[in-house]
């Protein structure tokens, strides 16, 4: 085809195939300046180790006047559009409401953030320090950005909360719904091929390894057979808990009790008592049973073979 032809193959595509185009529409949120919101709140929530040159205490003022600045912007004129797509009464008015509500929050998350970095340096042998872990370890990105997506989630924000963390999921392989409750003292191990949907809740000091899936047993549909938003979907994890690579754990009704253990590769769709663990064995169904002494040091054995 010539590229005329192509050019009016397209352009006959956007006349028939609707529902994939956005014409004359909401402006909505624009992806490298959401993208450039996430480096921003990376560079405000760690300061000093994400610039090129090395930052001073007597320079720190001045940086974060600078980034909390160019985010109080960027992210009121995102958030109004995603207001605007909302149809929200009073959009510019409330997105400047909400800006201010967010930023007011960091202070806490960073907190917060501090023993999610604790959590990886004394769940990882491999660390050699908090510098490696901030600079270099893919749960850092994926988790802060969740919990600054979460602030918005809750809010009712729609569009750029799953586009922030879509921004850690595309360069970690790390998909952390915004919607999903998590506690502190949280480690992604790897990070790769982790799913925790949007429903999902997660207790304090819980670690994941690569390849867990936290996810939906089934869809509560209505009578147009579409799925029902807002229903409890997704799996809990209660504190303590530790699930091993490639374990898939679904339904919202399915609860993993605190201090246990859910061995790789386990298919679970059943609520597990407190102490317990799971595992399969042979060629046998999953076994769910009380853990035992021993096996309070398995997570060290474990994690010095991985």
């Amino acid at each position: 085809m010539t590229h005329a032809e192509i050019k009016s193959a397209l352009l006959t595509s956007y006349e028939t195939d609707g529902g994939i185009n956005h014409f004359d529409g909401i402006n909505l949120p624009a992806e490298e300046s959401v993208n450039q919101l996430a480096r921003d709140f990376m560079h405000l929530l760690f300061p000093g180790y994400f610039q090129e040159t090395c930052l001073t205490k007597k320079e720190v003022p001045a940086l974060v006047d600078r980034l909390l600045r160019d985010i109080e912007t960027r992210l009121a004129a995102e958030l109004e559009k995603c207001l605007r797509f909302n149809r929200d009464a009073d959009p510019a008015s409330r997105a400047r409401e909400l800006t201010t509500y967010v930023l007011a929050q960091l202070p806490e998350l960073r907190r917060i953030l501090q023993t999610d970095v604790a959590a990886a340096y004394e769940g990882d042998p491999a660390a050699r320090s908090v510098e490696e872990i901030i600079l270099s370890y893919p749960c850092v990105l994926v988790i802060s950005l969740q919990r600054i997506a979460h602030v918005m989630y809750r809010l009712g924000v729609p569009l750029l909360p799953r586009m922030l963390t879509e921004f850690a999921h595309e360069r970690t392989g790390a998909d952390i719904h915004p919607g999903a409750e998590i506690g502190t003292h949280f480690f992604v191990d790897h990070c790769t091929g982790v799913v925790v949907g949007e429903t999902a809740r997660i207790g304090n000091h819980v670690k994941i390894y690569q390849g867990v899936t936290l996810g939906a047993r089934s869809f509560v549909t209505d009578e147009k057979g579409l799925p029902v938003k807002g229903v409890k979907r997704h799996p809990e994890l209660k504190d303590n808990v530790i699930v091993y690579p490639g374990a898939t754990i679904l339904g919202g009704d399915t609860i993993v009790g605190e201090n246990s253990i859910v061995g790789s590769n386990v298919w679970l769709m059943q609520t597990m008592p407190p102490n317990s663990i799971a595992y399969y064995q042979g060629d046998a169904a999953s076994i769910i049973r009380p853990r035992k002494n021993k096996e309070a040091l398995l997570e060290e054995l474990i994690d010095w073979v991985i």
